[in-house]
């Protein structure tokens, strides 16, 4: 037996060496530390209630994890609340790696070949949905937009059912997929092959400031939701965005957690819908229902 522990991570190693008395198989366990809660589970239930500080500490934890796999060259590329799991101590961590991997460092005149069929549809970046196939970290940096969305709408913020819808939700919430708001997207091989909606403004700002009614929350957004990956913000200059240096500060999530002794799981909650709006806010995109948000999950 091997035992190991990584920072404040716990992980348990067991190995079992090849024997007669396992048909010489040799067998290798990790045991992780158990986390209560994932987000999901944690917005979906009405009782669960975040200030302002709590949502900078979910948000400041989310964006350190993809700050350290990404310097260590690895995509994530299923950024989704439900892959988020919470500690009953408030500590967050990155969890599901099974669609990860490592990628390199491009060297000049040679492109990846990655598959774009990865992410979660939800929370999928218009590059992957255009047929992109050399991508890399901003990928995961518009799975954070959407959950930090999610973290006052309380549900998913564009829920397509297709592709195609999708693309629509994201071009009502962010405008206009054309070459001059993303230089080089007319060259992505499903450009001309979808519906793209013209003549839509960028109202990222104006339709979530309703639910959002943090400025500095708001250009966040704004900034993790740029279409452009290579206009989109790092998780570097998100945590240093200013949205995490004014008050109130990132606060501890351990008092507020310590109030529900049940463990919330998004499989254990009833199916998310878009939550109720604050009195005077815009709708979001119009959508439609979705039997199983878990059909276009890709393995």
């Amino acid at each position: 037996m091997i035992t190991c522990k990584e920072n404040s991570t716990k992980i348990v190693c067991f190995f079992f060496s090849a024997t007669p008395y396992n048909r010489y198989k040799s067998t290798f366990y990790l045991v992780f530390e158990f986390c209560e809660h994932d987000l999901a589970g944690l917005l979906s239930n009405i009782n669960v209630k975040f200030s302002l500080g709590e949502i900078k500490k979910v948000m400041h934890q989310l964006l350190n994890g993809l700050y350290y796999i990404h310097a260590n060259k690895i995509l994530h590329r299923d950024m989704k609340a439900a892959n988020i799991l919470i500690t009953k101590n408030g500590i967050l961590k990155l969890a599901d790696f099974g669609l990860a991997r490592a990628f390199s460092q491009q060297k000049a005149n040679q492109q990846n070949r990655y598959t774009n069929r990865v992410v979660t549809l939800w929370y999928r970046p218009p590059e992957l949905l255009l047929g992109e196939r050399n991508y890399g970290p901003p990928i995961d940096l518009w799975g954070a937009g959407c959950i930090m969305a999610e973290m006052w709408t309380r549900s998913p913020i564009m829920q397509g059912n297709t592709e195609q819808h999708q693309l629509t939700l994201i071009s009502h919430l962010c405008g206009s997929i054309t070459p001059e708001v993303w230089p080089g997207v007319e060259s992505l091989d499903l450009y001309t092959k979808l519906e793209l909606p013209k003549g839509q403004k960028r109202k990222v700002k104006e339709r979530l400031k309703d639910y959002v009614r943090d400025q500095y929350a708001l250009d966040l957004l704004d900034k993790l939701l740029t279409m452009n990956p290579k206009e989109r913000i790092d998780s570097d200059s998100a945590l240093n965005h200013d949205f995490f240096w004014n008050d109130p500060m990132p606060c501890d999530l351990s008092k507020m957690l310590s109030q529900h002794t049940t463990s919330m799981f998004e499989y254990l909650a009833p199916p998310r819908r878009q939550g109720a709006r604050p009195h005077g806010a815009q709708a979001l995109p119009k959508q439609q229902p979705v039997a199983d948000h878990f059909a276009d999950r890709v393995f």
